[in-house]
């Protein structure tokens, strides 16, 4: 009889355990929710500075794919899906600025009209794309034109320009080959390394960047680039896919 008693008061006391713990974490969890998306840096309870201490402002993105034509389906593919990447992330939507040529997408040989991939189960990456600047305009000047955030200098397109302030924060996305100290786009002239340090060049003179360190990486890797060795897509490590020979 004891031995009954004891077995029960000892099922009734792991019972009681177990439904504490279970409040417990039921409470950790409405505490620390987990959101179904991508959390920027900003998002955050503090806002955030740069190694000066200077609160970061608004985020820019230029998304360029170098290249036209169905065989370098993944060209665009990358910017299409970089750019869903940067909305889930938070940018906005008049902060991203597309050029690709846009000829993929109802190519004759793409077996799902109106739709792009960046792998082979993916869903659509194209769908809510901005076509900013596609076709003929995706040229080296305009790009330039559009980190310079000179307006007047685009030649077609939207006209969306990089318009940002002292503390903005500027992220540039290139898919496509590449040689030493240039790269591809699908009109000439190709994107030369000393054209675009210029541009950096220009870009730090006029403040719009801080210094930060992020300019003066940019042009030593650009300079690396120039006098060592060729850069793109394939020396990185991605999941996009390639349609025919390159």
């Amino acid at each position: 009889m004891e031995t009954s008693k004891t077995s029960f008061l000892s099922a009734v006391l792991l019972l009681l355990m177990l439904s504490f713990l279970h409040v417990q974490s039921g409470q950790a969890a409405r505490l620390n929710p987990v959101e179904p998306r991508i959390l920027m840096p900003t998002e955050g309870d503090e806002p955030e500075v740069d190694d000066d201490g200077q609160e970061i402002g608004s985020r820019w993105a230029v998304l360029v794919a170098g290249s036209s034509g169905y065989g370098n389906y993944r060209h665009q593919a990358d910017v299409c899906h970089a750019y869903q990447l940067l909305r889930k992330g938070g940018i906005k939507q008049e902060n991203i600025v597309v050029f690709m040529y846009d000829d993929i997408a109802m190519h004759d040989l793409n077996p799902r009209p109106g739709v792009i991939i960046n792998h082979p189960q993916g869903d659509d990456v194209y769908a809510g794309v901005p076509k900013d600047y596609t076709g003929e305009q995706v040229t080296a000047e305009n790009l330039y034109a559009v980190l310079l955030g000179n307006k007047s200098a685009v030649k077609g397109g939207s006209g969306k320009v990089v318009d940002s302030k002292p503390n903005d924060r500027i992220f540039l996305y290139y898919s496509d080959h590449g040689g030493p100290g240039v790269l591809g786009m699908p009109n000439m002239p190709f994107l030369y390394a000393m054209d675009f340090i210029e541009v950096l060049k220009k870009k730090h003179a006029s403040r719009e960047l801080q210094r930060n360190g992020n300019v003066y990486r940019s042009l030593r890797e650009w300079e690396h680039l120039r006098r060592d060795h060729a850069s793109g897509p394939e020396h990185l490590r991605d999941d996009s896919i390639k349609c025919g020979r390159e």
